[in-house]
């Protein structure tokens, strides 16, 4: 799709086409025949263009719920944007420490982070390198009518001094797939906390695997996870750090919690308890296994395996539960008969620290991916190690509070 495909879509015509689109069958089996259909009576870019946008709305509602029915896309565009909880959450934090702060963008893409903004109270400026991305993003603004402005730019050549703030987004993403290497970003790290430095407020978003060398010196890192999954990082600078240095937060149906040092000590390691804990993967990315360990009153059976292990049932937030059934030596012969024993029908495997396979696994274990098992029960298989033993825990997931 290109600038004058997307601009003929947002014409009267381009958009009584795409209400078309939405309403028929775009699935992988009736694609073809839709856009045979659409192509006898439009013109075959704009209805390429128009089948483009509803799929990728379609993929769109994952990050943002029934909104991504009036937003434009494009495919790198979504694969980068930041989910609408995750940048309602920056925006408030956004608004709370600098309450009315104008704010520049450099590489805002789609303008999921400009417009979550703008919704705060907080206007904005956008700059971004593609000019069709940058297209679509003064759609979405106009979409939600917010006071924001997007325009093409080299995020490289901003003198951001006039602004308040600063939110970088540099990408992370090539023809070849996810940039882990902070200095392959696009531009560089150094060069956008350089950028970011100029100002008396800045955020950079990162990927999740950013070492924790890497990040500044006065600033603090945010990993934050979504329904227990983790989807960012963000390096808070300025007036917008906080003074604890690392963070861990998650996002639940609408709820906030997070988790900062607390000055814990290096958990002991002690034999496995009653009670498995699986810490959240943003509390693993941030460090605070440790702080984990404290609110359980556990310890750890391996220094180097990030399972929290005690005798007491603590609900939190932070760690999943499991109530241990028994230890076992890893032994796939022992295990199957086990598993047969008990009777489980419903096997799922973790692992952690192992490099088991675990699909293989599964099936060595006899549950197939469409075969049950030989009874009725459900139990968890979190396969793992202490020193160089491999070992295997039978457990049940305990609900989360």
């Amino acid at each position: 799709m290109d600038i004058g495909s997307f601009r003929a879509l947002r014409a009267p015509a381009g958009q009584a086409l795409l209400r078309e689109t939405a309403a028929a069958d775009v699935s992988e089996d009736g694609l073809l025949a839709t856009a045979s259909r659409l192509r006898e009576r439009h013109d075959p870019s704009l209805v390429a263009a128009a089948l483009t946008q509803v799929r990728l709305r379609e993929r769109a509602r994952a990050k943002f719920g029934a909104d991504a029915d009036r937003m434009y896309f494009t495919q790198a565009g979504l694969e980068q944007s930041t989910r609408a909880s995750v940048a309602a959450h920056r925006a408030r934090r956004f608004r709370d420490r600098l309450s009315k702060a104008r704010v520049l963008e450099l590489g805002c893409g789609i303008g999921a982070d400009l417009i979550a903004r703008a919704q705060e109270g907080l206007a904005g400026e956008g700059v971004e390198l593609d000019p069709l991305t940058a297209e679509v993003a003064r759609a979405n603004v106009a979409a939600f009518g917010l006071d924001a402005s997007v325009r093409v730019g080299d995020a490289t050549e901003e003198d951001p001094s006039g602004f308040d703030a600063v939110f970088a987004d540099p990408g992370r993403r090539t023809a070849r797939g996810r940039v882990f290497d902070p200095r392959s970003y696009e531009p560089p790290l150094d060069v956008v906390l350089g950028l970011a430095r100029q100002v008396p407020a800045a955020c950079v978003k990162v990927a999740p695997g950013i070492p924790h060398e890497v990040v500044p010196e006065g600033a603090e890192a945010e990993w934050v996870s979504v329904n227990g999954d983790v989807k960012e990082a963000a390096l808070w600078l300025g007036e917008l750090a906080g003074d604890v240095g690392r963070r861990a937060t998650l996002l639940s149906s609408g709820a906030m919690c997070t988790l900062t040092p607390q000055g814990s000590d290096v958990p002991d390691v002690r034999a496995w308890g009653r009670y498995l804990y699986e810490p959240d993967g943003a509390v693993i990315r941030a460090h605070l296994v440790g702080e984990v360990a404290a609110l359980v009153g556990g310890g750890l059976a391996d220094l180097n395996i990030a399972y929290v292990t005690s005798d007491e049932l603590r609900p939190t937030p932070f760690a999943s539960a499991y109530e241990v059934e028994d230890v076992l030596p890893f032994s796939v012969k022992r295990l199957r008969a086990e598993l047969r024993r008990r009777e489980v029908g419903v096997l799922t495997v973790k692992k952690r620290g192992s490099a088991v396979d675990v699909d293989k696994l599964r099936r060595d274990l006899g549950f197939g991916r469409r075969r049950p098992g030989h009874g009725a029960k459900e139990l968890t298989l979190v396969v793992t190690r202490v020193g160089r033993d491999p070992v295997a825990l039978l457990t049940r997931p305990l609900p989360r509070p």
